[in-house]
Parts: C-alpha cells; structure tokens; sequence
C-alpha cells in the first residue's frame, strides 16, 4: 500500500483568461476546479494508474468538506483528519499566464492534530511506501517530514519526498528512496542557476551523497534527469505534445515513478515512467490518466 500525505490540501481554481489586464475586470473563458495538493495529486495518479493507494490529509470548513466530498467522487480512498477550526486554500490558477497563481497559507495545526497523523501511520509496514509532498502551514516545524522519517526509521517503509529548501534538506540523513526537486529548487539549494539537464547532474549527485537514494529533478519541457545512489544517471528530453495545463505535472512525474518502480523494480523504467506522465498532465487539462501515460509512454 502507497500512503501520501498532504498538510495543507487545496481547491485549485483553475482559469483561463484572454487578455490578461492588471487593474481591470477580466472575465474567464474557462474553468475547472479540481482537489489540489502534491500528495493528493500523486493520489490522484496513482489511482488512475491503479496502484493501491491512501490519501492522509487535513481538512477544514467548508472548502475542507467539498475536497473530500470531490476525492471520494473520484475513486480515491480519502483518510481526513478534519481540524476543529479554519478553512482549507482556495488556489487560483491562471494558467493562461504560465506559471501565474495565487495560493492561500492554510489553516493552522496543532500539536494534537499532528499526533492524530503519526496515529496513523503507526499502521505503516515493510514493503508500504509513503509520500511526504507540499508545503505545511507556518504551525508546524520545518522538521515535520524529518520526525516522521525517524519514527518510521526501522519499519522497511519506502519514503518519497517532494518539498522544498529546509523541509527537503531535513530529510536526506534519513535516506529517502526518491526525492524530487525541479531544477530551479535544486539551483536554489545550491545558489547557482540549473538550466540544462547535464548542469544539474553533478548538484544531484551532492545530494546523493548526502543521503538520498535517487534524486529526480524535473525540468519541464526540457525532461528530466535521474541520478542514482548506484551511480547511474539517466536524461532525456519530454515527450513532444501541447503545454495545456502545467499543474501537477511534477506530482504526477512523482506517482509515474513510483507506479513503474513498482511494477518492476527497474530505475530505467520508472523514470520513463515518471517523465510520461508528468508530460500527459502538462498536455491535459486535468491529471494525466493511464491511458494517456501509455499513449506517451509508446513514442519512447
């Protein structure tokens, strides 16, 4: 079983609008509003690839009942830790202006909210895997995803992590089998600029040696690269096809690996994997779905 978890869930309100003007009254020529959040995004693949999978996740107010209501609608199997009070994001994503959005900070978590989280996954195995994905509200430490990781140190649990500066650094002693920063995350680390796909392989195999089994950096339409803690290294460019929609196209990359590691144990695999769905959801308006992963996955 694959369990993800996501603290700070959204609805991601998702627009198109012609003729951006700042200062005046636009009007969208399209919209969609889809449950939002890395590990419920990696959920969301995972379940169209068919993998067995839990999404763990905080919810509140009436934004926090409409994303579970939308999840279970979905087919996903939702595991909400409901907060007593505040109220899940609205996100705004003006895709028509690439990379535009606007994201609110969440509500809080407690001490005592947080416990209900290790409760569960107390219940984690060997072989289980777990995805630690997204940003935390400002309530909770930088050290939350590195807490977890001790705590399930001797339980044989597979750990993907997906965060940014000190939240992903916290993490690497622990050995994580799969991180994911973009090249500009990995540049930011390091305080230099990653533009192509062979600059980023040497800052990857600096955080290979600092603990992490195998880092994949995203780059968009210039593909991906996978630097191995056995040394391989893997590149290659997207799969050709028309940027329609760019969010979750790193969440899914994420569920794409992990599905194909799953299946056959083979790094080549995966990252194939990994890198066709990330592009089937960049060139979709929603998450990619399986068949779309498949459809790339043949022009290989």
């Amino acid at each position: 079983m694959v369990y993800t978890v996501t603290f700070n869930p959204s609805l991601d309100y998702i627009v198109t609008v012609d003729n951006f003007r700042l200062g005046m009254t636009n009007r969208t020529t399209s919209e969609l509003m889809l449950p939002g959040g890395k590990g419920l995004n990696v959920s969301t693949v995972l379940t169209n690839l068919g993998v067995e999978n839990t999404a763990i996740y905080y919810s509140a107010g009436f934004v926090g009942t409409e994303i579970t209501r939308r999840l279970k609608e979905m087919g996903i199997n939702a595991d909400e830790i409901r907060l007593s009070s505040g109220c899940s994001r609205i996100n705004t994503k003006l895709c028509s202006i690439e990379g535009t959005e606007i994201n609110g900070a969440g509500p809080d978590i407690s001490k005592e909210d947080l416990d209900k989280l290790y409760e569960k996954l107390d219940g984690l195995k060997e072989g289980d895997g777990l995805v630690l994905a997204g940003s935390i509200p400002p309530s909770i430490p930088d050290s939350v995803y590195s807490d977890i990781m001790d705590k399930l140190r001797e339980r044989g649990v597979r750990i993907v992590v997906d965060a940014t500066k000190d939240l992903l650094l916290n993490v690497l002693e622990y050995k994580p089998f799969l991180i994911k920063p973009n090249n500009y995350e990995l540049g930011d680390l390091f305080g230099v600029e990653l533009l192509t796909r062979e600059s980023v392989v040497p800052y990857a195999e600096k955080l290979v040696q600092r603990g992490a089994e195998n880092v994949l950096v995203s780059m968009a339409g210039d593909g991906a690269v996978l630097v191995a803690s056995n040394g391989e290294v893997i590149m290659r460019e997207a799969p050709k096809g028309k940027l329609v929609n760019g969010v979750g196209a790193g969440d899914t990359m994420v569920a794409g690996f992990l599905a194909g590691y799953m299946e056959t144990g083979d790094l080549c695999h995966a990252f194939k994997m990994g890198l066709c769905a990330g592009s089937a959801s960049a060139y979709s308006d929603k998450l990619a779905t399986k068949e779309e992963i498949e459809a790339l996955y043949r022009t290989l």
